[in-house]
């Protein structure tokens, strides 16, 4: 694996040589172009790409988790729909793929530790644009920007999604 480059951006998806690949999502379709991404990677050194996804929890009462507050089968299902499709779409490619949904309220740390679990040696996310500080925060959709801060010398590659990128 190669070093960051100094300005905090990741190398250059054409030179990393890796064992794996974690392609993430927090809720969000996969974007065509971020499977395509994963895709590129993993087929120059011949690795697979585990395709993972959150399922958001919302929270707890009184420090357990509470039913109504977990997945509904909707949410589960659109989550596996998501992960079925970019497998698909990597298999045709020719990439060896697999999938895993799990739900959690801390979606960007069960992303990292994913990573890490799986020896990835770099995670391709879907991404909105960014958005201003003070709103971030506050964002489920800021995720992917997480996922980047904690990640440490784990590049992360976020693709931005054309439609919302247009629409900024």
């Amino acid at each position: 694996m190669n070093p960051r480059q100094r300005s905090g951006e990741p190398p250059d998806p054409d030179t990393l040589i890796v064992r794996a690949v974690l392609l993430a999502s927090e809720e969000r379709e996969i974007p065509r172009a971020a499977v395509d991404l994963a895709a590129r990677i993993a087929e120059r050194s011949n690795a697979p790409v585990h395709v993972f996804s959150i399922a958001r929890v919302w929270g707890t009462s009184f420090g357990f988790p509470n039913p109504g507050l977990l997945p509904t089968k909707k949410e589960w299902d659109r989550q596996y729909d998501v992960v079925r499709k970019a497998v698909a779409r990597l298999r045709r490619k020719g990439v060896e793929a697999d999938a895993r949904v799990i739900g959690s309220r801390a979606a960007a740390k069960r992303i990292v530790q994913e990573a890490k679990r799986l020896k990835c040696d770099a995670i391709v996310m879907g991404a909105d644009p960014p958005k201003h500080m003070l709103l971030r925060d506050f964002s489920w959709a800021h995720e992917p920007y997480r996922v980047k801060a904690k990640a440490g010398d784990l590049p992360v590659y976020l693709v931005l999604d054309e439609a919302l990128e247009s629409a900024a």
